[in-house]
């Protein structure tokens, strides 16, 4: 008796759609956050080394694809490689968004957001390098960083929690507060880059002439530090009365906590800055400042997230129509 056969269907030639799934794709969603926030600090390097035009030529150095020979060329240079590969890794997690299984279409708009970051950056270096490190094309180039990684912080904590997930909160001081720090620590970032551009470091070596920021005279240098200390300052208070509201509305306390780690990171950037003022400001501690401020950020972003969405307010009970209260 012969036996019956099933017949198999033939798959010669055709290849298993690529995927990435959930786990993957938040460790990729980490790795940009991460590489993000490196080339920061690579940027800031550069800076603070003098080496902003080491490369005074932009996509190419000096008219050639290598570096000539020197310190500040190749730091520069180096920067421009590091930043290619940020600009494969946010190119890597823009595909994972579309092959991510499942699909979402939050995740997808803010992966794709990160390229398109990197590729102004690009953009604005190059104008930055043109018009020969002018403070307001540097001040842009450094706040551009700081808007690409609010996305990356979303990406991340979005790709953690499933879609829909951000519990209303209805502590209404809490989230407003925190959204307030959010919005004084971008003041605060915009008045240190400001001080920046009116202090010594303008980026370019000895022999180069730099614009620096003089709408004050002589004196724009300290008037913009007494700005820049006054906002942080505000921002101080506000974190510990944030803080303390949440204690006493029942809030748990956790080293962890971002507000707790946030008034952590401001007490210690207020002791690097003071110290670095009185040191005539060396390069190595405004370096240490921009690395702590940028942590500081991505803190203050994390608190915001943390926080939730605001619970809608209870809608009033509606009134007895008259012909009822009447009858009653």
């Amino acid at each position: 008796m012969a036996t019956s056969q099933i017949p198999v269907a033939r798959t010669r030639g055709v290849r298993p759609r690529f995927s990435v799934d959930e786990r993957r794709f938040t460790t990729l969603s980490w790795v940009a956050l991460i590489a993000l926030t490196l080339i920061v600090f690579s940027g800031a390097a550069v800076r603070l080394t003098d080496s902003g035009l080491g490369c005074p030529t932009w996509p190419r150095c000096a008219g050639h694809i290598y570096p000539p020979l020197g310190v500040h060329p190749l730091i520069e240079f180096s920067n421009r490689v590091l930043s290619g590969f940020v600009g494969i890794i946010v190119a890597v997690i823009a595909v994972a968004a579309l092959k991510r299984k499942p699909f979402r279409r939050d995740l997808a708009w803010l992966a794709w957001s990160l390229p398109l970051g990197v590729v102004a950056q690009a953009v604005l270096g190059g104008f930055t390098v043109r018009e020969h490190l002018a403070p307001g094309f540097v001040m842009s180039h450094f706040l551009l960083s700081m808007v690409i990684i609010i996305f990356a912080v979303m990406l991340v904590w979005r790709s953690i929690h499933p879609a829909g997930w951000r519990p209303p909160n209805p502590d209404r001081l809490v989230v407003y507060g925190v959204r307030l720090l959010g919005l004084l620590c971008a003041f605060t970032l915009f008045a240190g880059t400001a001080a920046t551009a009116a202090g010594p470091h303008s980026g370019g070596h000895v022999g180069q002439v730099i614009k620096r920021l003089t709408f004050k005279g002589p004196d724009t240098l300290e008037w913009v530090v007494n700005q820049h200390a006054t906002i942080a300052v505000v921002l101080g208070v506000l974190t510990i009365a944030v803080w303390f509201l949440k204690r006493h509305h029942g809030h748990p306390f956790s080293p962890a906590e971002p507000i707790t780690v946030l008034g952590v990171l401001l007490a210690a950037q207020g002791l690097i800055g003071a110290v670095q003022y009185e040191l005539k400001l060396p390069a190595e501690m405004v370096w240490v400042h921009v690395v702590m401020a940028t942590i500081t950020w991505i803190v203050t972003l994390w608190a915001i997230a943390v926080e939730g969405r605001l619970a809608p307010r209870a809608l009033p009970a509606p009134a007895a129509p008259a012909s009822a209260a009447a009858a009653g």
